[in-house]
């Protein structure tokens, strides 16, 4: 449908400090123009919810206009990056696309930005660097960060603005993004909307009596100060200044805008948890009727008047579009949870001649070829620069590339995949190293509602590794041996892969760095020094993303991954020594998608499956693949599968407690004859 034109003074979406001494009239009624367009929409977007033509609910940012809205005009957004916040509307209407499409997306309809997958104000326009935020507000300003830093490594001198409340002031997420974006010396400007209530919580029970929370900014090395966002002259000034000096010096900033709750956390806040007279104080400081006021008495009334008839006038023809626009279907909506396909990389057929290495040596191969081939490529981590990680997967790799590429990071896992996440959606193709599986739970929230949700919830790519040190039998214990396979792959849009040999391993870094998702590449570190193999160019590097059968057998369809593969063939080849019994045994190497065509095709043929797997039994991996196998072919089963897991405890620490906890061939062998008899 045809959207409705703009009124004229809302052609321009900038504002350069020298505008506000060379033509101050014209952008001082400029920036009221847009904050009045944000407050018209806000308070529309509210009445069109309580008629019940909006559904879920809906956050306003009434009183924040005189900080969103100048620093949103102040911005480069040709190249800065930025996440608002549950009350910037202004903000985003300023950074891009028509009313229509904003109202579109709180209409959920079928021109809706994210075509109706993401909620309302959530959505972003990333690829104008304006990322989608998601209500765990904290974890948005490392990707604030990472993108930001992506835009400089670019060569763009570009800004990240990053806005949080309050209350997400106290989460973690916060700490170890100031800290990281200090240490890095990265240009953003951290915005505190302070309106002194977290939801219903006040200031009072959030922090100590007196507590100014831009003073934080000194504990991490970098400048903060207070702000008054109802003064929106004086605020436009600064923030002016502010951006002018974070982009010549790129070193970060704490801003605590001092902001006004004028309407509830969202729609359905009764706000029944504010002091007597409270509300009616705030009223009396609404940035928008002073500012207002202050343009009419320098003689502006009637351009001021002009401007508000035709806003009013804008708004509701844009709501009758938008109203008009018809529903969305659901057809088609599974297709969107993974980033399309892409073709492959250019690739140098090398090593050309077969070098013998172990599977730790063929990860440090596949790296540093991903770093010597594209510049797009980085590497972060925990110590695996100058020590070359805990595994020494990335030993050698600091000194070849030097530390732009090879990046060391602080303990703050959450913050630096968040970090990595805003890398990968503005051009990059991060891999990160945890030090060992178990530290990525740190980063649940950043890699399952973040990662994994990205191009489903704003069609945006979002290529990133993720390299696990994971599985036991080392004894390192409860926090130093997890599989996790299964508690990561029952969030949706994670992809992964889990090979088992030193050319998979190789095979498998290429394929993952070229997909256009987050990927989880599993390595089990008891394989990391388990001998040595040929490791050479393949040129079907991507056949790793589906099954690789290792025996043939008529007897039962066998299916593994992992160091599990070694000892499975062990276990087979003892069986048909011994009993004389075969089996079509398969490494799955791909865990997500898993394609299991080939797979399905023998358990037809021999009517029995075994899956094994260390990662503990119950709610294991094994459970989904003997779904997804039996499901099709259970009328057509010789036997009830065979599934083999670790026992449904901790790891323990102990050796002889450990060798008892997870699969061993004795105990697999033993397990199988059980069944076949």
């Amino acid at each position: 449908m045809v959207f409705p034109p703009p009124p004229a003074i809302l052609a321009s979406r900038d504002l350069r400090a020298a505008d506000l001494e060379k033509s101050p009239a014209e952008a001082w009624l400029r920036i009221y123009a847009w904050m009045q367009l944000a407050r018209t929409g806000d308070n529309r977007i509210l009445d069109l919810f309580r008629q019940g033509l909006i559904k879920g609910t809906v956050t306003g940012g009434q009183g924040n206009e005189g900080l969103v809205v100048p620093l949103a005009l102040l911005a480069d957004k040709a190249i800065d990056v930025v996440s608002f916040s549950h009350r910037g509307l202004g903000g985003h209407l300023v950074w891009s696309g028509h009313l229509c499409d904003h109202l579109n997306q709180y209409f959920a309809n079928a021109a809706s930005p994210t075509l109706g997958r993401e909620g309302n104000i959530h959505h972003g326009d990333p690829a104008q660097r304006s990322l989608p935020m998601i209500s765990h507000l904290g974890a948005m300003l490392s990707n604030v960060a990472g993108a930001t830093d992506s835009q400089r490594r670019f060569g763009r001198p570009a800004v990240g603005f990053t806005f949080f409340g309050d209350g997400c002031s106290s989460t973690g997420d916060v700490h170890e993004s100031l800290n990281l974006a200090s240490l890095l010396s990265l240009p953003v400007i951290f915005v505190i909307e302070n309106n002194r209530y977290a939801y219903s919580t006040p200031l009072s029970e959030q922090f100590v009596a007196g507590t100014e929370l831009w003073r934080r900014a000194a504990g991490y090395g970098m400048e903060g100060f207070s702000l008054d966002a109802t003064d929106v002259e004086a605020c436009t000034r600064t923030l002016a200044a502010t951006i002018a000096k974070v982009r010549a010096t790129s070193r970060p900033v704490l801003i605590e805008a001092q902001t006004l709750r004028l309407r509830g956390h969202a729609a359905y806040d009764t706000c029944d948890y504010m002091q007597p007279g409270e509300a009616e104080s705030y009223a009396t400081r609404d940035p928008l009727p002073a500012f207002r006021a202050r343009l009419a008495a320098a003689g502006h009334g009637t351009k001021l008047t002009a401007i508000d008839t035709e806003l009013t006038a804008f708004v509701e023809a844009s709501i009758k579009v938008s109203l008009a626009t018809p529903k969305l279907e659901p057809a088609g909506m599974e297709a969107g949870l993974f980033a399309p396909a892409s073709p492959p990389l250019p690739w140098k057929p090398e090593p050309a001649s077969p070098v013998s290495l172990n599977l730790a040596q063929a990860l440090n191969a596949g790296l540093r070829k991903i770093l010597a081939e594209r510049p797009e490529s980085l590497l972060l981590g925990q110590d695996i620069a100058t020590y070359g990680g805990a595994f020494k997967v990335t030993d050698g790799l600091l000194k070849e590339f030097g530390r732009p590429r090879v990046l060391n990071t602080p303990l703050a896992e959450s913050a630096c995949t968040g970090y990595a996440i805003g890398l990968a959606v503005t051009g990059h193709r991060p891999i990160e190293e945890f030090q060992f599986a178990d530290f990525s739970t740190e980063a649940v929230t950043q890699i399952a509602l973040n990662a994994a949700t990205y191009h489903f919830r704003s069609g945006a790519a979002c290529p990133l590794i993720l390299r696990l040190p994971c599985g036991g039998g080392l004894t390192f214990g409860s926090f130093h041996s997890q599989e996790l396979e299964s508690f990561f792959l029952s969030m949706p849009g994670l992809r992964a892969l889990y090979p088992s040999t030193p050319q998979d391993a190789f095979d498998a870094l290429l394929a993952a760095y070229e997909d256009n998702n987050p990927v989880f590449l599993f390595e089990h570190k008891a394989l990391y020094r388990r001998g040595r193999q040929p490791v050479a160019w393949n040129p079907r590097y991507r056949e790793v993303w589906s099954p690789r059968q290792l025996r043939t057998g008529a007897f039962a369809t066998f299916v593994t991954y992992g160091e599990m593969v070694h000892l499975a063939e062990e276990a087979c080849d003892y069986l048909a020594a011994e009993y004389d019994t075969s089996f079509d045994l398969f490494d799955l190497r791909a865990l997500s998608p898993l394609r299991l065509d080939a797979i399905k095709a023998s358990l037809a043929r021999t009517g029995r499956l075994v899956v094994l797997h260390e990662g503990r039994r119950t709610h294991g991996f094994g459970a989904e693949l003997v779904a997804r196998l039996t499901e099709e072919h259970f009328a057509a089963l010789k036997a009830a599968p065979l599934r083999i897991g670790s026992l449904d405890l901790p790891v323990p620490f102990a050796p002889e407690l450990e060798q008892a906890y997870r699969p061993s061939k004795d105990k697999i062998i033993e397990q199988i004859t059980a069944w076949m008899g």
